[in-house]
């Protein structure tokens, strides 16, 4: 049975949208085609520094909602609401985490960059090691990994939600929301996509909030979520297994390293090093910052950011398992209408058949919890305004990804190959580029639609963990040790890529074995957690580049002074403007106020950490 007539049985079961939902759904797109068309109005889009990072004077608090927005794409809601229903309370800390790396972009990493004055990250690298060969290489490896994990990702989720939730076609419906993403990105550049991603941010916040209420409401409150979930075990199991059984350590944050699903080795540092790249390191995320007006706006930026990274837990991640304790195989609606009444199991399905028809993917239906929740439990209107809440999540996602991509194309590429390309050009192939990123996108629609990952999010940081590490080394190496020189820094992109392509491969080669089949992957795969994959393949590229590094000549003074962090001026440190006695003062109350709600929002994270630990 195909995804599609399987998403649709599942449609045809529910509960439809009345015509309320669908003028909540309207007015939304209305809003947020005024709010686009508003700032777009507002914004610089003539020059390059006004269409790609906002004339840099954003203001902090629509920067930390886009980077918050932008993190939270639809890939998200529905991965962590699916990886919770699959495996409990600990995918949360690839949320929490996220809180030690955003303080480190704005305190550590972005006065690097403004000090540079760069427009994308692969700039930064040809300024600190000097020729062309790496920031290409950064730049076609961000534009891939944009386009087949990040892109895709969010389509597939988006399209899955709409189809189960609209019962549209899954190409109308994706190609719809693709086309109005685009137009507004293209129109207004980074000071639109960052103004709708605050606006998307609240209404993301208030829907999640309320089916989070409606969905502890409907288990008797937090105190039954435990007992509830623990119970949640599908009609139909495979004999002789246990995969049908939600796990024993599923409350619990910290689990074993050995045989943990999410080992809290890997949990603490190789996620910290994926996330470092992805936070620090990457053009989606660092150019909302480098957009901000000062460095203090940046580090507010982040912090905001960092608080509402503290929500999906109880957002998204708990309602995912309370769905799972819900429909893990209970009747249907259609089902009990009739008379019939007989079990159909849904979010925790383990039989392949089952699966198929409950969401088309014979190895587990966990990416249907949210919009499961959805359509079970939210009354008319509200129903309608989680759709939107939806569709805000993929758009927010795929405006901040086709502006970066946009950005790395054109200023890491096309600059290249047209050195002499005036403003008007690069302004127009940033726009086609858009365009021809919305036709791949499509055409990837036939492969994720006929994709059987289990768990989606999962799916992804398991990419992650073969491309990023070694990127994540190139910088750290490249801000914090003079000595670093590009002879090191390419020969370790490329130790590194060698290593983690033929892990990836082998994934794709290899891919988990169904319920109750015996493992017979090579044990890179099947004794190497990916997560533990990532600090092996993080040293592998520390070592190439320190080792080559000392037997090469060192880089030239200019490619150190300002691009290394004991080379940086310490007004640009600390956010001061140098010169002007009363704008330093200011800035210094200002930055004492970022730190100390800094310190603030790092207790907080650890006692939850301590708590569910």
């Amino acid at each position: 049975m195909t995804a599609n007539n399987s998403t649709g049985d599942l449609h045809a079961e529910g509960p439809q949208l009345s015509t309320v939902d669908i003028v909540v759904i309207a007015a939304y797109f209305a809003l947020n085609v005024a709010v686009g068309i508003w700032s777009s109005c507002r914004a610089s889009r003539s020059t390059v520094s006004g269409y790609f990072l906002a004339g840099r004077d954003m203001a902090w608090w629509p920067i930390g909602a886009s980077l918050f927005a932008s993190s939270e794409g639809s890939g998200l809601f529905v991965g962590l609401a699916g990886s919770g229903a699959a495996g409990g309370l600990a995918v949360a800390g690839f949320e929490w985490n996220a809180t030690y790396v955003l303080l480190a972009l704005a305190w550590v990493f972005v006065p690097i960059y403004m000090s540079s004055e760069i427009v994308t990250l692969p700039e930064y690298i040809q300024k600190r090691f000097g020729g062309q060969r790496i920031r290409m290489y950064l730049s076609v490896l961000s534009l891939l990994m944009s386009v087949f994990t990040k892109i895709s990702i969010d389509l597939y989720a988006g399209a899955l939600f709409v189809h189960i939730c609209l019962g549209w076609n899954f190409y109308l419906s994706t190609t719809l929301t693709l086309v109005i993403t685009a137009l507004y990105t293209i129109a207004g550049g980074l000071a639109t996509v960052i103004y709708t991603d605050a606006l998307q941010t609240v209404i993301m916040l208030v829907g999640a909030v309320i089916l989070a209420i409606k969905a502890f409401d409907q288990i008797g409150g937090y105190g039954q979520l435990e007992a509830v979930y623990a119970q949640a075990i599908p009609s139909r199991t495979i004999p002789n297994t246990t995969c049908h059984l939600p796990r024993a350590d599923a409350m619990h944050m910290f689990r074993d390293p050995y045989t943990g699903d999410l080992p809290w080795t890997g949990m603490t540092f190789g996620l910290t090093i994926m996330a470092t790249w992805y936070w620090c390191t990457d053009q989606v995320i660092v150019q909302r910052s480098l957009s901000a007006r000062n460095l203090n706006h940046a580090k507010a930026g982040s912090v905001l950011a960092s608080y509402l990274k503290m929500l999906p837990m109880g957002l998204m991640i708990m309602p995912g398992m309370i769905s799972r304790a819900l429909y893990p195989g209970r009747a249907t609606r259609g089902s009990r209408g009739e008379g019939g009444g007989s079990a159909r199991d849904a979010v925790g399905c383990v039989v392949p058949s089952e699966c198929l028809r409950a969401c088309g993917a014979d190895v587990g239906c966990s990416n249907i919890a949210y919009p499961k929740l959805v359509m079970e439990l939210m009354p008319v209107g509200l129903r309608g305004l989680m759709i939107a809440v939806m569709m805000a999540a993929l758009m927010s996602s795929l405006t901040s990804i086709f502006n970066s991509s946009s950005t790395l194309f054109t200023m890491d590429i096309w600059r290249r190959l047209r050195p002499l390309a005036g403003e008007r050009e690069l302004l127009l192939v940033g726009r086609l580029v858009i365009v021809v990123l919305i036709g791949v996108s499509v055409a990837w629609i036939p492969v994720l639609q006929g994709s059987n990952s289990g768990q989606l999010f999962i799916y992804m940081q398991s990419v992650t963990s073969s491309l990023a590490p070694p990127l994540t080394a190139i910088f750290i190496l490249g801000i914090f040790w003079r000595r670093a020189n590009e002879q090191g820094a390419f020969w370790g992109l490329m130790a590194g890529l060698a290593l983690g392509a033929l892990r990836l491969v082998l994934e794709f080669l290899y891919p988990v074995p169904p319920c109750g089949e015996l493992d017979e992957r090579p044990a890179i795969l099947r004794n190497i957690h990916y997560l533990h994959f990532a600090i092996v393949l993080f040293a592998l590229t520390v070592i190439v580049v320190a080792a080559i590094s000392l037997l090469t000549p060192p880089p030239q003074s200019a490619q150190v002074e300002n691009l290394t962090w004991w080379t940086l001026a310490r007004d640009l440190a600390l956010g001061v403007k140098p010169g002007d006695p009363q704008a330093s003062r200011r800035h210094r109350f200002w930055a004492r106020v970022c730190g100390v709600n800094a310190i603030l929002l790092m207790c907080v994270n650890i006692f939850f950490y301590a708590y569910f630990a």
